[in-house]
């Protein structure tokens, strides 16, 4: 389903039984972060929050609206697992040949799917409009999240950005420390879509326009989070997502399109001729604070918003949080899209504790010796998997979400000399444990059951398992008695 607005997802939320609303006025700095947090690390994710009245700002804020897996249903309006199924699909109808073409079939298949975006002359995120004096980043209830964080920061940010050589639009999710009333660092790394458009804009010398999106329909955040590839656009992503094109309008003081109907939009612009200023620290998803690293300057020239607002916030910090559950949906989507290129895959784990890159989890069909080493190489290549600092490979019958199951193969399957790999490549620039900014070391742990041709002389022995029918008559018999089945 397609919602209109933040606060119709929030008012979802609320007779789902998956809101907590808490009325009295509560701090952005620091004391909505405790609240939020400990909700997040609540069995299942904990409720979603909304404070009605934070203090030093007229806007409610919404955290942790993303935080279990059934809010990530209500969000996309169905399972993750059955818009996956969707779009495999549709990516079925015509198998490609090359990852090239794989990404190039997705972009089709999402239009094909439901209407590109359509323009409109007007909407709901232009109902109030600040420009040039009038604009204060202060009437924002935004956050300071840590106690040693550098200041407020944006956390929850949908970045719209242009390439000036093809058009093609970007949408990112890049964290945001308030400098000033109408200035922010933007946190974009080195590797990211948005900094290479920003890379070009420096080959111009002219001013890189950028538009910030805050709530609307949940579905636009979390494309903004999705590895998308370079060139798919995300709110072609968006439309089918919601089964409704995404309407979008032109912005006040710079030349973008953003979606019509959310809740705040913050127009401005990068200088490319304008000195790097040193952004952080920032308590980040690491578990740890980023240290202080240079970023360019955003200046907000116009701030536009409903007159119903709903401000959109997250934390982010020693897992479990609520980006897990964003970052497990992406991987669970675009599962489809990576079996195109290596269809030997059953299934892919991001636990938490890994914080998204630092640990996989990959199940697949072994076919021939060797086969999780070429595995490991080629997801290393696929868009953000470069950043996977370690790649644990396990059988087809694995359950990768079973940690104890992948512990126990790990430890069993492992010659350390014959199936560890050591490698080097890019790395997140967030690692503080990489020796240098950007790159770091990798590992990929073959925990698979052996085959003739990449072992030494030793037979490979069987796994323990009793017989099926065995174990039908038993869990039968334990029926009767009132036993346990499992």
């Amino acid at each position: 389903m397609a919602y209109s607005s933040l606060r119709e997802f929030v008012e979802r939320l609320d007779r789902e039984g998956e809101l907590v609303r808490v009325p009295f006025e509560a701090d952005p700095v620091l004391e909505i972060t405790e609240f939020a947090d400990r909700q997040m690390k609540s069995p299942g994710g904990g409720k979603a929050l909304l404070f009605e009245k934070p203090r030093g700002s007229k806007f409610p804020l919404a955290i942790n609206a993303f935080g279990s897996e059934k809010r990530m249903s209500l969000a996309l309006g169905r399972t993750v697992g059955e818009c996956a199924g969707d779009l495999e699909s549709l990516l079925k109808s015509k198998p490609p040949t090359s990852f090239g073409e794989a990404i190039k079939l997705l972009g089709t298949a999402l239009e094909l799917r439901h209407a590109k975006p359509k323009s409109v002359g007007s909407g709901p995120c232009k109902e109030v409009i600040y420009k040039e004096g009038e604009v204060d980043l202060a009437r924002l209830p935004i956050q300071k999240c840590w106690p040693q964080d550098a200041g407020r920061f944006i956390t929850l940010p949908m970045v719209f950005t242009q390439d000036p050589d093809t058009g093609a639009r970007n949408v990112g999710m890049y964290r945001m420390q308030v400098i000033d009333r109408a200035t922010t660092f933007m946190h974009w790394q080195m590797h990211k879509v948005a900094a290479r458009h920003g890379r070009s804009y420096i080959e111009t010398g002219q001013r890189m326009p950028v538009a910030v999106c805050l709530g609307g329909d949940p579905v636009y955040t979390f494309c903004a989070t999705a590895p998308l590839p370079d060139g798919v656009d995300e709110m072609m992503l968006a439309g089918y997502l919601r089964q409704k094109s995404v309407e979008m309008v032109k912005c006040e003081t710079i030349p973008l399109e953003v979606p019509a109907d959310c809740d705040f939009v913050l127009e401005g612009y990068v200088d490319p001729k304008e000195p790097l200023g040193m952004e952080g620290p920032f308590g980040d998803h690491t578990g740890y604070y980023t240290m202080p690293e240079p970023y360019p300057k955003f200046h907000v020239t116009a701030i536009t918003h409903r007159r119903d607002a709903i401000y959109p916030s997250t934390i982010v910090g020693r897992p479990p949080m609520e980006d897990f559950y964003l970052g497990d949906a992406s991987v669970r989507l675009f599962l489809p899209v990576m079996k195109m290129t290596f269809p030997e895959l059953v299934d892919i784990y991001l636990p938490p504790e890994g914080v998204f890159h630092n640990l996989v989890i990959v199940s697949f069909k072994k076919s021939f010796p060797y086969h999780a080493m070429k595995l490991m190489h080629g997801l290393w290549g696929m868009g953000q998997m470069m950043f996977t600092k370690c790649f644990i490979m396990v059988d087809a019958d694995v359950n990768v979400r079973d940690m104890s199951e992948v512990a126990f193969r790990a430890c069993a399957n492992v010659d350390p000399a014959r199936d560890i790999l050591l490698t080097k490549g890019p790395a997140d620039v967030l690692d503080h444990a990489t020796p240098a900014l950007g790159l770091g070391s990798k590992m990929g742990i073959d925990a698979t059951h052996k085959l003739p041709g990449e072992r030494d002389t030793r037979p490979w022995p069987p796994i323990i398992a009793m017989d099926d029918a065995v174990k039908r008559r038993v869990a039968d018999w334990m029926r009767r008695i009132g036993g346990v089945t499992s």
